[in-house]
């Protein structure tokens, strides 16, 4: 598992002799459980006014080393392995954030494929609205005008109303406690057959809004089902283990901070045990929303997370490498790897399994209250 050499991490791993898990850091390439009966949650740590300055000085236990924890299988609970690094936090998730890129993509659906007519499109519009499309800002007057231009084109969608309108797409992407972590097997709903994974960068926000720190997610994407209806989203987005955070949360602090995750740079690599590699990236530089814009459109007077929440921000990424048949574009096959990294924040690697295949999620709120009880820690 590859981390940053430099920052103060925060992360859950499970621990056998407890049959439950334990809230770590890294120090020195060594795994520290910190967990103790004040802090027993990630949760808590994530409400205190100054989360990093308590992990970075949090009395703890050496259980391993980095190397060591992060190579056991995620299957096998009889070692201590990396869990997703969230708790009791509501899992949201924010798309069609990248209006420029939404934009291209609805101008090549129009022209069916076609460059020349795509550029047709793209220089009539460009006469318009000038000679780009980047750095629309959602819910701003211009974007107003452009919407009314995309209208007049016929270009106009429900995608695009929450891409550059004044209202983000917030939904909710798993159930809480459900997300898989590193090196765990992702899931894909075995009725899709045209699917993607989505990089994208996770912020972790506190009861009060506050953003705290960031982390990796994989938002799968299940093209077909929600390409169906905007109503399926919820089958589309909510499988089992298809959700995948990690590897740990880098918490905010003088060498990492809110400016830093907004000039973040993701890269994306799927491997097949075909030998298939497709790469691809998210830069968040283009995003069209702010992050405390996101947030605040998600929590506040109007709809309160008293654990807080992590919040997926969306991707720049759109699949259009062929894989088998030209033109046909880019799925998932079974054992492909993904691997979304970025240099602040590490890598955050799966294997591609059906939903039916992975393991059954079962380990939910009862279980961990139940658990921490019975190590009184609560």
């Amino acid at each position: 598992m590859q981390l940053p050499k430099e920052g103060i991490f925060l992360g859950r791993v499970w621990r056998p002799e407890f049959e439950g898990p334990s809230i770590v850091t890294i120090r020195d390439n060594n795994v520290v459980d910190i967990t103790n009966k004040t802090y027993p949650l990630i949760r808590d740590i994530c409400e205190m006014d100054d989360p990093a300055h308590y992990v970075e000085h949090a009395e703890g236990e050496n259980i391993g080393t980095l190397e060591d924890i992060a190579q056991n299988r995620v299957s096998d609970f009889s070692r201590p392995h990396f869990l997703a690094p969230l708790d009791l936090q509501a899992v949201k998730a924010c798309g069609v954030t990248f209006a420029n890129s939404m934009v291209e993509r609805v101008i090549e659906e129009r022209a069916a494929g076609n460059a020349q007519e795509a550029n047709a499109i793209r220089e009539r519009i460009g006469k318009l609205i000038g000679n780009s499309l980047k750095d629309i800002q959602a819910g701003s007057q211009e974007a107003d005008r452009v919407k009314h231009i995309l209208i007049e084109e016929g270009l106009w969608s429900q995608y695009l109303e929450v891409g550059i309108g004044p209202d983000a797409e917030v939904f909710s992407k798993a159930q809480t406690l459900s997300s898989v972590g590193p090196n765990a097997d992702v899931g894909l709903h075995p009725a899709s057959n045209w699917n993607n994974p989505e990089p994208e960068v996770v912020l972790i926000v506190s009861s009060t809004g506050d953003i705290v720190g960031a982390t990796l997610g994989n938002d799968v994407n299940l093209r077909d089902i929600e390409g169906r209806s905007a109503l399926l989203l919820s089958k589309a987005k909510d499988n089992n283990a298809s959700c995948a955070i990690g590897p740990m949360i880098r918490l905010f602090d003088q060498s990492f901070t809110l400016d830093t995750v907004r000039n973040a740079e993701l890269e994306l690599k799927v491997t097949g045990e075909d030998g298939f590699v497709m790469t691809g990236y998210s830069s968040m530089k283009e995003i069209s929303r702010d992050p405390t814009d996101l947030v605040s459109q998600t929590i506040g007077r109007h709809h309160q997370y008293p654990d807080g929440l992590v919040l997926f921000l969306g991707t720049l990424f759109a699949p259009t490498q062929d894989r088998d048949t030209p033109g046909e574009g880019f799925t998932h096959k079974l054992g492909d790897i993904v691997e979304i990294s970025a240099p602040e924040l590490g890598c955050l690697k799966n294997t591609v399994r059906l939903s039916t295949q992975c393991p059954e999620w079962t380990f939910g709120t009862r279980q961990l209250m139940r658990n921490l009880a019975k190590r009184n820690l609560i």
